[in-house]
């Protein structure tokens, strides 16, 4: 059974930072896409970024020049860097692995 544990959220003000981590458990992990996605309350969950195997990224159009994901191999770790943020970006931040696993999502809160 593959785990993804997500952490790092938290509140924050408006133009500030985080970094939400994401830790894998399985041996194959190296082989996934793996993928950041978020719910805000009453909307639809959405894929905010996604890391294939060989690091090519993609990002929603919303967060692009703000956030940056990565990852390590060799600690199994998913990284997603959120800077310059903003109340609409408040949501639960979900970690995604290629062969259909979640985590139980971290909460960020954006707000003065």
């Amino acid at each position: 059974q593959v785990q993804l544990v997500e952490s790092g959220g938290g509140l924050v003000q408006p133009g500030g930072s985080l970094r939400l981590s994401c830790a894998g458990t399985d041996g194959l992990f190296s082989t996934y896409a793996m993928a950041w996605h978020r719910q805000a309350p009453g909307k639809r969950r959405e894929l905010v970024a996604h890391i294939d195997s060989v690091h090519i990224t993609k990002y929603a159009e919303s967060v692009k020049g703000r956030f940056t994901i990565s990852r390590d191999n060799a600690k199994r770790m998913v990284y997603l860097q959120m800077n310059n943020l903003q109340p609409e970006d408040t949501a639960i931040y979900y970690c995604s692995s290629g062969n259909g696993f979640w985590g139980q999502g971290t909460q960020v809160t954006v707000s003065s």
